[in-house]
């Protein structure tokens, strides 16, 4: 097989992986949502069959591809009615943040799987393309959870922000809201948004490898 056949099929194989890991995280980041919401007293996920991994329930057609191939991305939102929450705020911050948490937690799972196959005494194909699924996962995972923390509506992190300022500073705030989708495509079109998240992500990792300590 010449060279450049074998990058083919590895970009090949990369595409696959990234299009299975970003379909299963993005099911885990609104599975976590949507059950932190109805274990907080709304029962609007369920009612609407989110409370699940099938990745066909909660895909964005645009969103999967964004987060494959620009690793930014979205998922179809889990659609969230305060009005049952006991204490708006803090829950609506704790929903907010279980969609990233469970990425983290999944991609710290994901990092002890990859040095444990690593370090097994074998070799082949099938270990090379188990620990590259493993990997791809973990930076998926990472990335989502990552883009989802800038405080940039309709962002879980807008939600978190939001939810902690003062309501005056939270109503001035929320009057981005009509402009993040021009801002998010601009800064994806011209990197500028790679600026906010790459450090957002690299802290990430750097947490997920003290832990694995």
């Amino acid at each position: 097989m010449g060279l450049g056949m074998h990058l083919q099929q590895l970009n090949l194989e990369q595409l696959v992986f990234r299009v299975i890991a970003a379909l299963f995280a993005i099911s885990v980041h609104e599975l976590a949502h949507g059950a932190v919401a109805y274990k907080l007293g709304d029962p609007t996920p369920k009612a609407q069959g989110r409370l699940t991994l099938n990745p066909l329930k909660h895909l964005d057609p645009i969103g999967i591809l964004m987060l494959v191939f620009f690793r930014v991305g979205w998922a179809r939102p889990v659609q969230i009615n305060p009005l049952y929450f006991k204490n708006r705020r803090r829950d609506e911050i704790l929903t907010a943040v279980a969609g990233p948490l469970a990425n983290i937690t999944v991609a710290w799972i994901l990092n002890l799987l990859s040095v444990f196959v690593l370090r097994l005494p074998v070799n082949g194909q099938t270990w090379y393309l188990l620990y590259t699924l493993l990997v791809i996962n973990f930076q998926i995972n990472i990335w989502l959870a990552a883009f989802n923390l800038v405080p940039l509506p309709p962002l879980d992190g807008s939600r978190i922000l939001g939810n902690l300022l003062p309501l005056i500073w939270r109503i001035k705030y929320e009057r981005i809201a009509p402009y993040a989708p021009l801002i998010l495509i601009l800064g994806v079109w011209t990197g500028l948004l790679m600026w906010v998240v790459s450090p957002i992500a690299n802290f990430l990792i750097w947490i997920i490898q003290v832990l694995s300590l």
